[in-house]
């Protein structure tokens, strides 16, 4: 079976770095248009100059997604750019400081909720018309060992992912009868910059640790890109409302 993704127009946000940039190369690869999306205006056009220098065909939408008018930005550049969308991969977020709950902020709280969990839906919510107008299409999004359990992470990064697990469930009941398939990966440990944000003192990073000690080998960017990929694609054909970890058996433990 082949993927399904040639000429399909992709929208991958928190694609200048990381899981994010992996996937908006792999989707490239598989002759998707993709919309570069992300905060850091370099990062994004550095990725989209690496698609357009390999032969693919990208464009690179700036903003803070968790504000509406970015978030009808980058559906618009998408729209302008390639006629329509076929495929949203919500992934960018930010970690917490593994924050236990009596020491999280209101600041920390709202910034991490409204980037991992408010910024998906806006997003989701601006797509689905388009999606729905072409009777088909993907969501893909990047939920977490946290949305599986509530030792991997500080609590409000916790909620954020396993509320990205609920959005992705509902996601895929409520539009699976128009075509329209949503799942998500939920990555371990891998190497991106996002880790570099972690205290070493605290409640919570204290209280973590020690479940931290299965956490097994440390995936490359690319191996979640994989995944994602594949779950964009026709071969993920009869997988709807999955929660799928990418985590070499840390869940399983």
């Amino acid at each position: 079976m082949t993927s399904g993704l040639e000429n399909s127009n992709v929208i991958v946000t928190g694609a200048a770095a990381g899981i994010g940039r992996a996937a908006a190369l792999r989707f490239a690869r598989e002759g998707a248009h993709v919309v570069v999306a992300d905060l850091d205006a370099t990062g994004a056009e550095a990725v989209v100059a690496e698609i357009t220098g390999a032969g693919g065909t990208a464009v690179a939408a700036v903003g803070d997604l968790s504000e509406q008018a970015v978030v009808d930005r980058v559906t618009a550049t998408a729209l302008d750019a390639f006629g329509g969308i076929d495929v949203l991969v919500n992934n960018a977020g930010i970690m917490d400081g593994m924050t236990a709950a009596a020491d999280v902020t209101d600041a920390e709280w709202e910034r991490v909720l409204r980037i991992n969990l408010t910024a998906p839906f806006l997003l989701s919510r601006a797509v689905l018309p388009h999606l729905l107008e072409r009777g088909k299409g993907a969501i893909v999004n990047t939920a977490s060992e946290a949305a599986l359990r509530g030792s991997a992470a500080g609590t409000a990064y916790t909620v954020s992912k396993h509320g990205i697990a609920g959005l992705t469930k509902s996601l895929a009941i409520m539009y699976r009868s128009n075509g329209i398939r949503t799942n998500a990966i939920a990555p371990g440990a891998t190497m991106t910059t996002i880790a570099k944000q972690l205290p070493a003192e605290g409640h919570g990073p204290a209280t973590i640790a020690p479940y931290l000690a299965s956490i097994g080998r440390i995936a490359e960017a690319d191996e979640q890109a994989a995944v994602i990929v594949f779950l964009a694609s026709d071969a993920a054909s009869n997988l709807n409302g999955v929660i799928l970890p990418v985590d070499n058996g840390w869940s399983a433990v």
